[in-house]
């Protein structure tokens, strides 16, 4: 599996411009979050709202990402992005109360939106096509080290120089690091060079309409995954309590859970051209399903809670690669960006939302409620993949009853 320095270097430039994107933003309330609430007089609930605040603005503005990847390519994006993210961070380090906190949440959302996750794998796409996929796969096995990162350096800045200034630091960051690698760094864009070439060709012979289904199918898949993923995540250590785990092993667990996730991604990575995004994600939707059966059906035991985090740990994980992927296994790679930031809208949503919601029915209604709703999206999420690959293995076999010829998706 070879790796060509301008691959390493798109890598290189993408993973440092993200760890800094997420661990000083979105990585953030997590680690010090609890620190600077009483500095600013709020309750931690607000203070934690700040998220769901970023990204509900990356939602609304998901469509506008897609536009502008499409007309301005997606290194210009990203660095519009450092500057939305640089004047965030310098708004919250100077904070002073909820208004001008939110103010601050709804600017790094706008930075969120124009340098998190698509610009990012859209500016791989740009250089490699179809040949990005394994590239965008070692892209996120470094994101997925962002909250191991973050949170010790965090936690290590706010106790040396204080949160004010902590933030005052990501924002020159952003502009000093961030800013020349996005617009000096990547390699030239290669891809889309000439039009009529294999940029310009779906894998997938759809018709408009069956586009458009796909595209709803993609939508509902990933947001559900999303919608239940996030939902659980602040949520899981009171999840394992309540399905008989220590306090203790419910911690393990529940750390144990990232790594699994990551481990996921890297087993995709080995996996290379071999990879199929539509076996992944009904890989991925299996083995939430069969983690949720297990912790809701089998009896108290400390193989459920292994069984558990290691199913749900695997899957969460590879699912994380499948949304990236999905859009490039039906779309042509001139419409990736754009795809791929429409189906931003619904997952950031669906983040946003989800937290709330799981945790008001742990705390009303149990643990049962929780992972009886959570087999059932599951299953639609399981069923929207499976209907999507019902459509595709029909538009491809349309296309060789009619002779056509397709450039087809590298295996």
């Amino acid at each position: 599996m070879s790796f060509s320095l301008s691959s390493f270097r798109t890598v290189s430039v993408l993973a440092v411009g993200q760890l800094l994107g997420w661990g000083t933003t979105f990585e953030a309330v997590g680690a010090i979050g609890r620190k600077l609430a009483p500095d600013l007089g709020l309750p931690n609930e607000i203070v934690f709202a700040g998220l769901s605040v970023m990204m509900v603005t990356s939602a609304l503005a998901s469509p506008l990402t897609g536009r502008m990847l499409d007309r301005m390519g997606a290194s210009r994006v990203l660095s519009i992005g450092t500057l939305f993210f640089a004047l965030g961070l310098c708004v919250l380090a100077s904070a002073q109360g909820v208004i001008s906190y939110v103010v601050a949440w709804t600017i790094l959302g706008l930075g969120g939106a124009f340098c998190l996750n698509a610009p990012a794998f859209t500016a791989v796409v740009e250089r490699e096509g179809y040949e990005g996929k394994r590239t965008i796969t070692i892209l996120m096995l470094f994101t997925g080290l962002s909250p191991s990162i973050a949170w010790p350096l965090l936690n290590l800045s706010h106790d040396m120089i204080g949160w004010r200034t902590t933030f005052l630091c990501g924002a020159a960051l952003q502009i000093f690091v961030c800013l020349p690698l996005y617009l000096f760094g990547l390699p030239k864009a290669t891809a889309f060079t000439r039009s009529g070439t294999s940029a310009d060709i779906a894998p997938v012979p759809l018709t408009p309409a069956g586009k458009k289904l796909a595209f709803v199918l993609v939508a509902m898949a990933t947001a559900i995954a999303s919608f239940v993923t996030f939902g659980l995540s602040p949520s899981l250590q009171e999840v394992l309590r309540q399905s008989g785990a220590t306090p203790e092993l419910a911690l393990q667990l529940a750390a144990a859970r990232g790594v699994l996730g990551i481990s996921a991604r890297g087993f995709d990575m080995a996996l290379g051209k071999r990879g199929n995004p539509f076996l992944t994600s009904v890989t991925g939707m299996s083995l939430m399903i069969a983690s949720f059966a297990c912790l809701f059906f089998l009896p108290p035991s400390g193989f459920k809670l292994y069984a558990f985090i290691t199913l749900y740990g695997f899957g969460a994980g590879i699912l994380v690669v499948a949304r990236a992927l999905l859009p490039l296994a039906l779309f042509s790679p001139r419409e990736y960006g754009r795809q791929a930031s429409r189906l931003m809208l619904p997952q950031n949503i669906a983040n946003a939302a989800a937290p709330i919601l799981f945790t008001a029915l742990l705390d009303r209604t149990g643990v049962g409620i929780v992972l009886a709703i959570s087999i059932a999206l599951a299953f639609i999420a399981f069923a929207s993949i499976i209907t999507l690959i019902s459509l595709v293995r029909k538009a491809r076999a349309e296309e060789r009853r009619a002779g056509n010829t397709a450039i087809p998706l590298p295996p």
